[in-house]
């Protein structure tokens, strides 16, 4: 197709900048939907006994599931994303490629029932689909022209997408009930107390959505292999970046940070459900509370980073976690949890994610050489959705021995234990970490 021919390029040549900040925010709206959709309750449906309609996979189980294959993935995806995004093919036609084929193998994921065949196709999905995080990014960096300012509400529109299908999927299909049929001609009528037999479509709509979002792929502004190569391999290059020492901070302290934020998404589910006392079908509506709170951190993260530099964002987004996941193991003091603190805690989210993580990106970004910067981007989400899903594997392992006399799990020590890591996080970074302020410092 030429350029004159398609209508959002002729739109784009009239308005390059709003047209392209437009089709990167649907982007990252879907990029976000389709891991949203499904991850926020996928630990209640793995962890549920078959009876209940789960798979009844234990703690440990789940961990591999969840953690190695998405280590997997993002220890690929230098190879795979920063490769052939800075060398061979445009960004986002390897970002529809990728798409496609872990559609197709998501949707074969759902009529699964075994252990086995849950973690090696987990494991291939998340090969296809972690290098596509990254590159979402590095294709937003090289298509806006102020990135620090521009990027983090264009990101906001993930964590809308988020929010959307996490929410959505449980409120039309695991809370139907016999009235609705007639109206949704695709419901079948049953009334579920409990909507853990559905979330296996979960994983089917992510498929079927991906599928969707690799062909809206092909229409994002097309972002070339860059034709300043010094090394043929640029993961090889962006890699030695890493060795400076504030970079190299960032990158362990990353590390740790990963490592709870994705035990985060392994025990939340079944901590809402069964020390809270949230429903299960309610779960995913608790959660988004905490990317509602990322949106508006998104919305104003630029205006932070230039006030309080990146320093004091980076310290403040690793204090918010140690105050969340206290509030979380401190509620458990009481016979009767508060449900309302809790999702008052949830909202320190946008702080978790938005200071940290998305300042984290923002900062490789910003003292990356041009012809690196996808796999500079790859590198770090290596250490982010790599090996702190690795590490997590085995550390949330280690709190399936915290149990009551009835083998029901037992939380506030896992809690706590996030928090106190989160708190020397914090104070290795404040204590240590200080940036470089332009890419001709690398």
């Amino acid at each position: 197709m030429n350029e004159t021919s398609d209508p959002l390029q002729a739109n784009a040549t009239a308005s390059p900048h709003r047209s392209a900040g437009l089709r990167l925010s649907i982007m990252m709206f879907l990029q976000y939907a389709v891991w949203g959709v499904w991850l926020p309750f996928m630990a209640n449906y793995l962890q549920a006994p078959p009876q209940q309609g789960g798979l009844g996979f234990s703690g440990g189980q789940i961990g591999w599931i969840l953690g190695l294959a998405g280590s997997i993935g993002a220890i690929a995806a230098p190879f795979i994303a920063g490769q052939i995004a800075d060398r061979y093919m445009n960004a986002e036609r390897a970002l529809a490629l990728l798409l496609l084929l872990g559609g197709i193998v998501k949707i074969v994921l759902a009529e699964q029932t075994s252990y086995a065949a849950w973690l090696w196709l987990s494991v291939i999905y998340s090969v296809l689909y972690m290098p596509t995080l990254a590159l979402t990014n590095s294709i937003a960096f090289a298509n806006l022209d102020d990135p620090e300012r521009k990027f983090p509400p264009v990101r906001a529109l993930g964590t809308i997408g988020w929010i959307v299908a996490s929410v959505a999927f449980p409120l039309i299909w695991m809370k139907t009930d016999v009235h609705l049929v007639g109206y949704w001609p695709f419901l079948d009528g049953t009334a579920l107390a409990d909507g853990i037999p559905r979330i296996a479509d979960a994983v089917t709509v992510a498929g079927v959505l991906s599928i969707i979002y690799a062909l809206y792929s092909l229409m994002l502004p097309k972002t070339p292999p860059s034709k300043d190569v010094k090394n043929p391999l640029a993961f090889a290059e962006a890699f030695g970046m890493f060795l400076r020492l504030d970079l190299l901070l960032l990158t362990v302290i990353a590390l740790l940070i990963s490592m709870i934020h994705q035990c985060y998404f392994f025990r939340t589910g079944p901590y809402l459900e069964n020390a809270i006392g949230f429903n299960v079908s309610d779960v995913p509506s608790v959660m988004a509370i905490g990317q509602i709170s990322e949106i508006v951190v998104l919305a104003v993260l630029g205006l932070f980073l230039k006030k309080l530099g990146y320093k004091w964002v980076l310290v403040l987004g690793a204090l918010s976690y140690a105050l969340r996941y206290g509030i979380f193991a401190q509620v458990l003091a009481s016979a009767q949890p508060s449900q309302a603190v809790v999702q008052a805690a949830m909202a320190l989210h946008g702080l978790n994610y938005g200071f940290f993580f998305a300042g984290s990106f923002l900062y490789v970004e910003k003292v990356s050489p041009e012809n690196i910067r996808h796999s500079a981007q790859t590198v770090f989400g290596i250490i982010i959705l790599g090996l702190g899903p690795v590490v997590a594997g085995f550390y949330n392992q280690f709190f399936d021995r915290y149990t009551d006399a009835a083998g029901h799990q037992q939380y506030q020590q896992f809690w706590f234990t996030q928090a106190g890591i989160a708190l020397v996080s914090m104070i290795i970074l404040l204590l240590l970490f200080y940036p470089k302020k332009e890419k001709s410092d690398v």
